[in-house]
């Protein structure tokens, strides 16, 4: 059995740390009031870097802890809802940094779950012999897009970048159960000069029952239980979406792998930073299953069983 592999991870967040403290006279609110809102009591801006700068040095990062050599890279993959530049897109202007010869790139537009559907883009390509080395990246600069006077998105969104490289493993399991639901994807929009736009309680309802869904539909596809799984990485939401998801799933506090108090939500970045998190710490060893899992804008919703 034909399967991918996680070869190795890297990440970047910017120099800006913003604290709660940040908001307390802007929204008359106290610090304590986010946490317990959100769980966040930090995230990071950037005001100077500029997306593709920030993707950069998340790959810059992978590289230095892995001396990798990129040039071996056959497919870079990029996640991410917002771009300075249309063409040359971030896939490709990595591939021109890190003067990569000879490789396919593609930039997804895929809501907050894009990496997920780029990780498994990227495992297909493999699958198929069609490259060897695959480098999937979620990156964004939300501190662009926030509207500084809604207490809703200002206090949650943080800038950030992750990079995994993939490549073929053998006789490991993977599986994925990728969904979209066009027809709701009113409640989360950033439109054209227009900021980030969140219906707080319908996002909490669509994460705690189509997300807790999709996950349970994976495991009992492959025939496990929630006790078999080491890790459930999560695109980092919301705290409270994230313990309410694992109640309704039926996984433990210890599984569900949450790091949004210290990073705060960077939509397709949060995923890749927290799976670089745990293998840097190394929480997760070889066999042990994880299952990654994104949802957001589109809507779109994912999630894949990956043995390590």
């Amino acid at each position: 059995m034909n399967s991918i592999k996680i070869v190795a991870s890297g990440m970047y967040l910017p120099e800006q740390e913003i604290d709660n403290s940040y908001f307390k006279n802007k929204f008359n609110i106290d610090d304590s009031w986010i946490y317990q809102r959100t769980g966040i009591e930090k995230r990071y801006w950037t005001k100077d870097e500029t997306t593709l700068d920030l993707a950069i040095k998340a790959v810059e990062n992978l590289e230095q802890k892995s001396n990798f050599d990129l040039n071996k890279i056959g497919l870079i993959i990029v996640a991410s809802t917002n771009y300075e530049n249309a063409m040359p897109s971030i896939s490709f202007e990595i591939q021109k940094k890190f003067d990569i010869s000879n490789c396919m790139c593609m930039d997804i537009l895929a809501g907050c779950c894009g990496y997920i559907n780029a990780v498994d883009i990227a495992r297909k390509y493999i699958e198929l012999d069609e490259v060897q080395y695959a480098l999937v990246i979620g990156v964004e600069k939300l501190s662009k897009y926030l509207n500084q006077d809604d207490v809703n998105t200002a206090i949650l969104l943080g800038d950030g970048a992750g990079a995994t490289l993939f490549a073929k493993s053998e006789n490991k399991r993977y599986a994925q159960n990728i969904e979209s639901i066009g027809q709701e994807g009113n409640i989360l929009t950033c439109k054209e000069n227009e900021k980030i736009y969140m219906d707080g309680k319908k996002i909490y309802k669509y994460a705690i029952t189509k997300v807790a869904r999709n996950i349970k539909k994976l495991i009992e596809k492959e025939n496990l239980n929630f006790s078999q799984i080491k890790y459930i990485i999560p695109h980092q939401s919301n705290l409270r979406i994230l313990t309410s998801l694992a109640e309704r799933i039926g996984a433990t506090n210890e599984q569900m792998y949450i790091n949004i108090t210290n990073v705060g939500n960077t939509f397709n970045a949060s995923i890749p930073i927290a799976l670089n998190e745990v293998i840097d710490s190394q929480l997760i060893k070889e066999n042990n299953k994880i299952i990654l899992v994104g949802y957001g804008g589109g809507l779109n919703l994912g999630s894949i069983l990956i043995e390590m």
